[in-house]
């Protein structure tokens, strides 16, 4: 009997791992493919609804495949950091390496099949995974191209959301886009750099405090600045839109400088009452402005 308990909790651990493997927090990341679907007004489209959710599925198989590539390829560095070694399940020994890859190499095999059906899609996603495993491997370590990588996975996202229901892509909502993930990329680094030092990434090395913040100061301004342009020429009906959006980008700052969050952009977004509340709120406003007449 004790056996026994002792292989059932060893299952137990290792499936909670493997969960905690994939991430399934940063699938929030993911609804960014749901911008073309919302400001096309086909949200009442149920077939368009459809083909956004089915986009959105694989991206987060692919996410998750790209976070498992990750964690393989830094195992022996996250074991000698202090915090990584026991939260990151590789490298805490929670999850061996050979489930980790059996993991991703279904991930793999699901988003090949599912080139069969969705092949426009899936030509998207497939230069999300090769972006990232150059990622990986390189652009990971050169300053400025890790953030702007970073930046181009969101806009990956956008786009596929926007092939997916067969509709172009605003020029506006490209660099909105390119912009607002600009902001996020370039506050992540910076809380890494300022909570954790240049020990936690070696490419934080080549980067200062002032500047990175002056980044995030750059891209911030255009993500407003190109939202308001893009409200105020093409989509009028949202302009109340817009101060829910300079309060998001004040109550972000506000919580990553005050309160030191911001290292994980999905954490500060899921665990602040007044982020939850704005982009729900911003999801009202644009579902209402927008609703077919």
């Amino acid at each position: 009997m004790p056996a026994l308990n002792s292989r059932h909790n060893s299952a137990v651990q290792l499936l909670f791992g493997l969960i905690k493997l994939v991430r399934p927090k940063q699938w929030i990341k993911n609804a960014f493919v749901f911008a073309p679907l919302l400001f096309s007004g086909l949200f009442l489209n149920w077939l368009s609804v459809q083909q956004a959710i089915v986009v959105a599925l694989l991206f987060c198989l692919a996410s998750s495949a790209t976070y498992i590539l990750n964690d393989l390829k830094d195992i022996e560095k996250d074991r000698l950091h202090p915090t990584k070694s026991k939260t990151r399940p590789l490298a805490s020994g929670v999850v061996q390496p050979i489930h980790a890859k059996f993991l991703m190499g279904t991930f793999y095999l699901i988003l090949a099949l599912a080139a069969i059906f969705y092949l426009h899609m899936m030509l998207v996603i497939a230069a999300y995974l090769l972006l990232n495993v150059v990622y990986s491997h390189y652009l990971k370590y050169q300053p400025v191209l890790d953030i702007f990588t970073i930046a181009a996975g969101f806009v990956l996202r956008v786009y596929a959301g926007a092939v997916a229901i067969a509709v172009p892509i605003s020029s506006w909502m490209f660099i909105t886009t390119l912009c607002l993930a600009l902001y996020l990329a370039s506050i992540k680094r910076r809380q890494e750099l300022n909570l954790t030092g240049i020990a936690s990434r070696k490419t934080l090395e080549q980067y200062s405090l002032s500047l990175l913040n002056r980044y995030a100061e750059m891209s911030a301004i255009g993500a407003l600045l190109f939202y308001s342009i893009f409200v105020m020429s093409e989509k009028p009906s949202l302009i109340v839109s817009i101060p829910l959006v300079l309060f998001g980008i004040f109550r972000y700052w506000y919580i990553t400088d005050i309160h030191h969050q911001g290292e994980s952009p999905t954490d500060t977004l899921l665990y602040d009452k007044q982020m939850l509340t704005t982009a729900f709120l911003w999801v009202i406003v644009c579902i209402y402005g927008l609703w077919p007449v």
